[in-house]
Formats: structure tokens, sequence, C-alpha cells
């Protein structure tokens, strides 16, 4: 098995680099690494920021989005606490969901109430619309709807004998 020709990614313990070469290369790269994080905060989350850094051998570095003298009036004319502000957007974004949702149900409760009157006017109807159907049959008609509900009486009545024959009791010597 062949061995690793780096030490790859490890924790570093935060020690001050003795030597002054080693140092100031740390510094750049992690100056580098914290420049490339401050951009992406920036460009994804819309936000103010500034950053001063002194290196080693005392030279200034600044990171500064928009401008240096909009983050230094915006830091200088802080009138609430950031905790409050925090606590009052998460507590406006909470209401607002909740009355997002109060509002589809109201709108689920009203569709409700428009479906169970609409299926009893739709019940009162039907219940109408039968004996309204009856009376305008003509006599043909007529005729017709007492052959059919002579044959449904005659079914039953085949019927009536085989269900009172499984309704009747059973023999009495059908416990031996």
């Amino acid at each position: 098995m062949e061995h690793k020709k780096t030490a790859g990614r490890r924790k570093i313990p935060l020690v001050k680099i003795e030597k002054d070469a080693y140092r100031y290369s740390t510094f750049s790269k992690r100056c580098s690494g914290l420049y490339k994080k401050a951009s992406e905060l920036v460009r994804e989350n819309y936000v103010d920021l500034g950053i001063v850094l002194t290196s080693p051998t005392d030279k200034t570095y600044a990171f500064v989005h928009p401008t240096s003298t909009a983050i230094i009036d915006r830091f200088m004319n802080l009138k609430t606490d950031f905790g409050d502000q925090i606590v009052a957007e998460n507590s406006r974004n909470k209401v607002n969901q909740l009355n997002d949702r109060l509002n589809e149900l109201d709108k689920r409760g009203k569709i409700a109430k428009e479906r169970l009157l609409a299926l009893n006017e739709m019940n009162k109807n039907r219940e109408k619309n039968r004996w309204e159907f009856i009376d305008q049959l003509n006599a043909d008609e007529i005729m017709k709807f007492q052959a059919w509900l002579d044959v449904g009486e005659v079914m039953l009545k085949d019927q009536l004998p085989e269900a009172s024959s499984s309704l009747q009791s059973p023999p009495e010597d059908a416990n031996i």
C-alpha cells in the first residue's frame, strides 16, 4: 500500500506561528479564504459587510461592501439591538405564516360550506323531481311503469320464502 504524499486536511491548533515566513504564508492563505467567504456572503445574502485586517508586517487590508462610508455610517447609527431585530423579524415571519394558514383554512371552509349547500339543494331537487316525473307520465308510460313495479313485486315475493326459511328457528334436535 502506497503512503500519501501530503498530510491532507487536518485540524491545526490555534497557536502563534513562530517562524515569520510560515506566519506570512498562513496569513495570506487565510486572508484570501476570508475574502472569498465574505464575497459569497454579500452575493448570496445581500448584506452590507466590512472587514479590516492588519498583517504581521503591519499592512492594512480591507474588504467592504458597498462602501466604507456606508458601513461606518451604518455601524455608528445603530438604533436597535441586533437581537431585538432578529426576534422581531422571526415573529413577523411566524405571524405571516400563521395568517397564510388561516386564510387557506378559511377558503377551505367556504368551499366546504358551498359544497354542503349544493348537495342539500340537489337532494331536495331529487326528491321533488321524482314525484314531478311520475306526475308528467302519459298513459303509455304509466302502463310501462306499472308493469315494471309488478315485475319487481313478483321478484320480491319469490325471494321472500327463501329469506323467511333462513330466518326460521333451528330444529329442536340441532343441539345434539
